[in-house]
């Protein structure tokens, strides 16, 4: 007999753990490190008066919020108990820099080529404002200011300003954002109706997940309604993309062909599974279609979306791989930052651009490291021998891609590294109560 669905206490989760972003919009990320414990707690008393809470859904400043995560570094900073620490999820206490060889930043991506203080102990508390433009997300920061101005033992050590579209799409050209869970008790729809939505334990700690547990942090005044959040910076070489597919296409068609058998996706959004020949763009402006749709029936072995694309990577959905599907979803919120490279330029400008991707969810290990090093960097669990990713995977230069087709499959080039790791960070998302208690901490 199935357990009662447990009721979200949504007015304790932050509202950036489960709210889609607008369309467009702008963002900030600012990292602060905590000198003075006292400082420190205070600003997380502060902060806890100016983070919106999931059950504002409808909220006075429109679609206009702040988010606090705080790093294991940060939580040691604030005085929290070792006794406490160790509770949480080993991953993250190690921390993103320590995990890099399971997730394949290595080479260029590795650590020490990382923007300081990325992946270093000087990272404690990660602020994100997010805003429909520029001039609603200086107002937000401006509001969010008082929680840790004249603060002398906090200081802000990096920011990250990004931003989202009209057209949704990121620097590589596609449309962004496509594909959400839905949760359970949350209120808010999934993109793919095709998917039954997942238990909130997946997302928020103190709740029953997809296996029937329930991992929470002590004490549980910390842990329950908080999340984990993964933070990377991700440089994009947008000219050797482009230079990539100009090299490996026969003409114009055939180099929008082959870059949606790499994506899994027309540029537009509309996927391949619901329209194999030809771009839709009213299909992939549509948020109630180009998500709804399955491989296992219509596509097991990948004719029309090869197994080993991006999009089939990140959620293989219904079709036959190692591994439960549904123990390895996240929400995945993405901005682009740096200015776009005009159209049609094959070399680089100089100029750092790419994306700041966050990855939300409960379970580090089996949702975000998995499909990192799994999904991502290998491709044992479709059946194939090593390749990776063709669009974020770790590459060297030694390995191409295969399109499935019928007689002969085509083998693309080998693909240089398009995306470069430039840092980032595993953090904890606390409960609004949880922020007050980080707040009240006494030595």
């Amino acid at each position: 007999m199935n357990e009662p669905r447990a009721a979200l206490e949504l007015d304790d989760i932050q509202r950036g753990v489960l709210s889609p972003r607008p369309t467009p919009y702008a963002a900030s990320y600012l990292v602060f490190r905590i000198d003075d414990r006292t400082h420190g707690r205070e600003l997380m008393r502060r902060a806890s008066a100016t983070v919106t809470s999931a059950a504002d859904s409808v909220s006075p400043l429109g679609e206009t919020w702040v988010s606090v995560a705080v790093t294991r570094h940060g939580l040691e900073a604030l005085g929290v108990p070792r006794s406490s620490l160790e509770t949480f999820a080993w991953e993250f206490r190690q921390g993103m820099a320590a995990r890099a060889g399971a997730l394949g930043d290595d080479g260029e991506s590795s650590p020490e080529h990382w923007e300081v203080p990325l992946g270093t102990p000087d990272v404690h508390v990660v602020l994100t404002a997010v805003a429909p433009d520029p001039e609603q997300l200086e107002a937000a920061l401006d509001r969010a200011r008082f929680a840790y101005d004249r603060l002398a033992g906090v200081t802000e050590v990096w920011r990250q300003d990004c931003y989202a579209l009209p057209t949704e799409t990121e620097h590589f050209g596609y449309r962004d954002g496509v594909s959400h869970p839905a949760i359970e008790g949350s209120g808010i729809a999934g993109s793919n109706r095709s998917e039954a939505p997942l238990k909130a334990g997946e997302f928020v700690l103190g709740y029953q997940d997809e296996i029937g547990g329930t991992r929470t942090p002590q004490p549980e005044a910390l842990g329950r309604n908080g999340s984990y959040a993964v933070f990377r910076k991700l440089h994009q070489d947008v000219a050797a993309f482009r230079r990539y597919l100009r090299r490996a296409a026969t003409g114009p068609e055939d180099e929008e062909l082959l870059a949606a058998k790499i994506m899994g996706r027309w540029r537009s959004g509309a996927p391949l599974a619901l329209s194999p020949q030809h771009d839709d763009p009213a299909l992939g402006a549509d948020p109630g279609r180009r998500n709804t749709f399955l491989y296992a029936r219509e596509d097991p072995v990948g004719f029309i979306t090869p197994g080993g694309c991006h999009i089939r990577r990140a959620n293989p959905r219904d079709a036959p791989v190692a591994g439960e599907v549904r123990l390895h979803r996240m929400i995945r919120r993405g901005a682009v930052y740096g200015p776009p490279l005009p159209a049609d330029v094959l070399e680089d400008d100089g100029a750092d651009r790419g994306l700041m991707f966050a990855f939300i969810g409960a379970h580090l290990g089996r949702q975000f490291e998995f499909v990192q090093s799994q999904w991502m960097n290998d491709s044992v669990f479709f059946g194939s021998a090593g390749a990776k990713d063709p669009v974020v995977g770790s590459h060297d230069g030694s390995d191409g891609f295969t399109v499935p087709r019928r007689p002969v499959r085509r083998r693309l080039p080998p693909l240089p590294r398009f995306v470069v790791t430039r840092g980032g960070e595993y953090c904890f998302l606390p409960g609004l109560r949880a922020l007050r208690w980080l707040g009240d901490l006494r030595d």
